[in-house]
């Protein structure tokens, strides 16, 4: 992994830290905690779900979220991962997930993996993106968490990610990390392929909206839902379900391709 990677992680939790709520625990000595669900069909494609904040293992495990993907997508089997709040703060989260959970996990039968997050896991799903581009074939980002205000208020006030002048790239650092976090989004422009395979969900009422907004309309137009609601279950539940309905309904030959051109 990049050595910029290492920097981003850490200095990303510092905001992620001033965040109220509960903070899920995890023994970062032992590997990351992982319970696999097989589909109930013969599996073609693996989803690996990253919690939020304040979710564990169990915890993540108790919402029903790997039957509501298999009720959708049959032929999925799903991953959750217990990838929380200490793994992020040592630095080293999407080395982690990749060495521990996602390259373990691929099978010859899997002609797509996903890799979904919520809130802070949505955050997860974009660092590993920037550390590890191209082994992913879709996105599923539920409420991502993308930092704190400064950085959205000057993009706001550029007119917007499109707009905004990042200027030349710098050293990720304490100041310029978040900078070089949406870097990578504006990016997409030149990601065609990343842009068309990720989706999104969020609620009206949910805290991290407007960040979010910025980031919309990278994505197709019906990659991207809101849903009445707060930061929390109710909403994520039946955005995943809406999400996965408009992802299967999309031919994964043409638009999911693993190592396809950009």
């Amino acid at each position: 992994m990049p050595a910029s990677c290492r920097i981003l992680v850490p200095m990303l939790l510092t905001c992620l830290l001033l965040l109220s709520g509960c903070v899920a625990g995890g023994d970062v000595t032992k590997p990351v905690p992982t319970t696999f669900i097989a589909a109930p069909q013969p599996a073609h494609r693996l989803v690996v779900i990253l919690p939020g904040r304040g979710d564990s293992l169990q915890g993540l495990t108790d919402t029903g979220i790997a039957e509501i993907i298999q009720q959708s997508w049959p032929d999925a089997d799903v991953l959750l991962t217990g990838l929380t709040m200490p793994f992020y703060r040592q630095g080293r989260a999407a080395q982690r997930l990749h060495d521990e959970v996602i390259e373990p996990a691929q099978r010859p039968a899997y002609r797509q993996i996903w890799l979904a997050g919520i809130s802070l896991g949505g955050l997860g799903a974009l660092l590993y993106d920037i550390a590890y581009p191209d082994q992913i074939d879709g996105l599923m980002l539920l409420s991502p968490y993308l930092g704190d205000d400064a950085i959205h208020q000057q993009i706001r006030q550029a007119g917007g990610l499109a707009a905004w002048q990042a200027g030349p790239a710098q050293p990720i650092g304490p100041d310029t990390f978040q900078h070089e976090l949406w870097r990578s989004l504006q990016h997409w422009s030149q990601r065609p392929q990343r842009a068309r395979s990720t989706w999104l969900a969020y609620g009206a009422d949910e805290p991290f909206r407007q960040p979010i907004e910025l980031m919309s309309p990278l994505l197709p137009a019906d990659h991207v839902l809101m849903l009445p609601g707060k930061h929390n279950w109710k909403l994520w539940k039946p955005a995943m379900r809406e999400l996965l309905q408009r992802a299967g309904a999309e031919d994964p030959r043409s638009t999911f391709q693993r190592g396809a051109g950009e």
